[in-house]
């Protein structure tokens, strides 16, 4: 499997952004896929994931209300959109997914615990 990251870039304080993540290769081995984020400093934190089929969705309690994960299966897309942006969600945003579906424990998962990983993509929330 490979995870192709999109998006990101740089946007104010209350600003909104979209990231999205296309995969390919054995996507049938994916059975969760999301977002985990590492700043400088803090812990990696995996704000959001969605099961393949579409079906459960977990948002850490930092990012619900503020972030909406989607997948689109036509075109095994992943899509974040994140609004009401703080300087707190600056960091390498990665595309990652599981064979397992993990649920709220995505939130803290290692970086080894995922089964793949696709490239990094800068958000920065700045004014």
């Amino acid at each position: 499997v490979q995870l192709q990251a999109s998006g990101g870039g740089l946007v104010q304080p209350g600003g909104s952004l979209s990231i999205s993540c296309a995969a390919s290769g054995s996507i049938s081995s994916i059975n969760a896929w999301g977002w985990s984020r590492q700043a400088p400093g803090k812990e990696r934190e995996g704000p959001a994931c969605i099961q393949s089929s579409g079906g459960d969705i977990y948002y850490a309690d930092s990012v619900k209300g503020r972030f909406t994960i989607s997948a689109d299966t036509t075109t095994n897309t992943v899509y974040l959109q994140m609004d009401t942006l703080s300087t707190g969600d600056t960091a390498v945003y990665y595309c990652a997914s599981t064979n397992p579906w993990y649920g709220s424990l995505w939130s803290t998962l290692r970086a080894s615990e995922f089964d793949v990983w696709g490239q990094g993509t800068q958000v920065t929330v700045s004014s």
